[in-house]
């Protein structure tokens, strides 16, 4: 499967931004999908995954403030950032794959795809 991240941006602080990941291949739909950010001099850090069965996980930082949903008709899962803070500026990236179990999904070693990343920029 093949992944493209878009919909980073420069926004202000406690503005919002949706970030895309459009995927080609038929199965999409049986993959988790995980969203990760790195920022400059950062290791890449964990933000959300979700399901086949839409269940969703966040990192703790995350809840209340992202909500990552997916519409397996458009081969799409998308990661809607609100309240955003100059913390959250960083490279996006989505990952997906088809065997992760629940306890890995949290860890980026376990994704076999991944994305170009997209960058989203929060200004104080």
């Amino acid at each position: 499967v093949q992944l493209q991240a878009s919909g980073g941006g420069l926004v202000q602080a406690g503005g919002s931004l949706r970030l895309s990941c459009a995927a080609s291949g038929r199965t999409f739909s049986s993959y988790v999908v995980g969203w990760f950010r790195q920022a400059p001099g950062k290791e890449r850090e964990f933000v959300a995954a979700i399901r086949r069965s839409y269940h969703t996980y966040y990192a703790d930082s995350k809840k209340g403030r992202f909500a990552i949903s997916r519409d397996n008709a458009k081969n799409t899962v998308y990661l809607q950032m609100n309240s955003l803070k100059p913390e959250d500026t960083a490279v996006y990236y989505c990952a997906a794959d088809q065997s992760i179990i629940i306890s890995s999904m949290t860890s980026f070693q376990y994704y076999d795809y991944w994305g170009q990343g997209t960058l989203v920029t929060v200004s104080s």
